[in-house]
């Protein structure tokens, strides 16, 4: 597996090991810093690289920083060219994901809103080893974060705490995944992932009111299943639609599209991953990678 030589922090490339802030610096201090995660995918044939999404991911990045209230924000021009330019400079020979990051990098109050520095990293990432098989999730005692705390369609780093201690728990009781509930009880998305069940041929996701990630990859899912000609819904979802449920998946840059097979230790549907959930992998495999025509504005090329 290829390895990360190159690293592009305040619009300077320097070696990855290289890149420092201080320790007392807020982002560190107080996890004050958005990001997003992306992937670069290989064409099989040509062996060019394109970003998936890339100017998507930048918009809500934007957000985000408006929420957090930076002062003097890097534009999405410039973190665009920096995300194509660390691909080149790592030459990479397998698909990359790529982390973008923005943080205040001085020390400060809690209120300090700048200066703020930034990072564009290119980094190796395998696939889950349960990509074909699907995972073992539960449903987790920890409560998904709510709007009016810490704004879950912001991607902040702070927001991933709650996810981790979600995930190290369902660990800890021998899942792959956590799923959490919202305060209201309804289920909203896994600990760093959206997700989709099927029910009677319908794809169902909870909606943006239920204190989710506005993924990217979500969007995606919806365009590519209605262009196929599967009905969606976005609405409220029950815990117990989890456990009658036909199929059960997750989706994200990092998971991708990966099927849950048992939810509690009670299998979904034949508990083997479905044949929506199948299709859809290969809907989207195929739209990030440019085997198909389709939606060639979804691909920023890395010339």
């Amino acid at each position: 597996m290829w390895q990360a030589h190159t690293i592009i922090h305040n619009g300077v490339a320097m070696p990855f090991n290289d890149a420092r802030i201080h320790p007392l610096a807020l982002g560190v201090a107080f996890g004050v810093a958005v990001f997003e995660g992306l992937r670069a995918y290989r064409h099989p044939v040509t062996g060019g690289f394109s970003v998936f999404r890339l100017d998507e991911h930048l918009a809500r990045l934007q957000q985000g920083m408006k929420v957090m209230r930076f002062d003097n924000p890097p534009t999405s021009e410039t973190l665009r060219a920096a995300v194509l330019e660390v691909i080149r400079l790592n030459a990479p020979d397998e698909d990359a994901y790529l982390r973008v990051q923005v943080q205040i990098e001085t020390m400060g109050m809690m209120a300090t809103t700048g200066p703020v520095g930034w990072i564009a990293a290119a980094l190796p990432r395998e696939r889950s080893k349960k990509f074909a098989s699907g995972l073992a999730a539960c449903v987790s005692s920890w409560t998904r974060i709510a709007d009016n705390a810490m704004p879950p369609r912001v991607k902040a780093s702070a927001n991933y705490h709650a996810s981790r201690l979600a995930t190290l728990q369902a660990k800890a009781d021998g899942y792959d995944s956590a799923l959490l509930l919202t305060a209201r009880g309804k289920v909203s998305e896994a600990a760093a992932a959206c997700l989709f069940l099927v029910r009677d041929g319908v794809l169902v996701t909870p909606g943006r009111t239920s204190d989710i990630l506005e993924s990217v990859t979500r969007d995606t899912v919806i365009i590519l299943a209605r262009e196929l000609g599967i009905p969606v819904e976005e609405r409220e979802v029950d815990r117990t639609e989890l456990y009658v449920a036909d199929e059960v998946f997750l989706c994200g840059t990092g998971q991708e599209l990966v099927a849950v097979t048992s939810v509690d230790r009670l299998p979904v549907g034949d508990g083997k991953p479905g044949g929506m959930t199948q299709r859809l992998q290969a809907a989207y495999e195929a739209v990030v990678r440019g085997t198909t025509d389709a939606h060639p504005e979804w691909r920023a090329i890395v010339s």
